[in-house]
């Protein structure tokens, strides 16, 4: 049988070559942190090369999941009961007065979400740029996050569980898109519409 000879001291790397070497990969993982763990699972994008190439906001979505996940650990409540009278009379309310002013709205689209479902939808806007906004769902209630991303950063407007409309203005706190991510919690199709206008430049569907 061969034997394979013992290396010598001389070809063995010296502590110096093995601490330059940990040094490298250190360096390596932490970049990698940086730019794609933390954009990609936590939304957090301090380089900004998270929201170049997509990752930031594919971590804001796994951290909203999350939070919903964990806000109906904590709160037990079932889909029939969040599809309260009161959400129903106030979608009803919400649908009437945007249907009333509706040749001045510059967008308005529908879709329709099924059990679990979700959607997202975002305005690119310049920082301070102002839109303002009317949805209604009919048929259910759903969860919803008006959020903004861009620019390196990324901020929460505001959230709600189990609402049937909500109306009012979004003022970009930095350039980027900003916009809404949708969950059907109930048992039965949604179909929310929602009516735009104000300065934004651009309207798109991003999950």
């Amino acid at each position: 049988m061969y034997n394979a000879s013992k290396p010598t001291a001389d070809e063995l790397p010296s502590s110096k070559q093995l601490l330059r070497s940990t040094a490298i990969a250190a360096g390596v993982a932490v970049a990698l942190l940086v730019t794609v763990v933390m954009p990609a699972e936590y939304g957090i994008d301090p380089t900004g090369v998270g929201g170049v190439i997509g990752l930031t906001e594919m971590g804001e979505i796994k951290s909203q999941l999350a939070d919903e996940a964990e806000m109906d650990a904590r709160t037990q409540v079932a889909p029939d009961q969040q599809s309260g009278l009161l959400n129903q009379i106030f979608g009803l309310f919400v649908a009437s007065a945007h249907a009333q002013d509706a040749k001045a709205w510059k967008d308005e689209f529908s879709f329709t979400l099924a059990p679990g479902e979700a959607i997202e939808w975002k305005l690119v806007m310049e920082k301070g740029a102002t839109a303002e906004y009317v949805w209604s769902a009919e048929g259910g209630v759903v969860n919803y996050d008006l959020h903004g991303d861009g620019s390196g950063q990324s901020t929460s407007y505001e959230d709600g569980r189990g609402k049937a409309g909500a109306n009012g203005t979004i003022t970009a706190a930095f350039t980027g898109n900003h916009g809404w991510f949708w969950r059907n919690r109930d048992r039965q199709n949604v179909t929310l519409t929602v009516n735009l206008r104000g300065d934004y430049s651009e309207l798109k569907q991003t999950y």
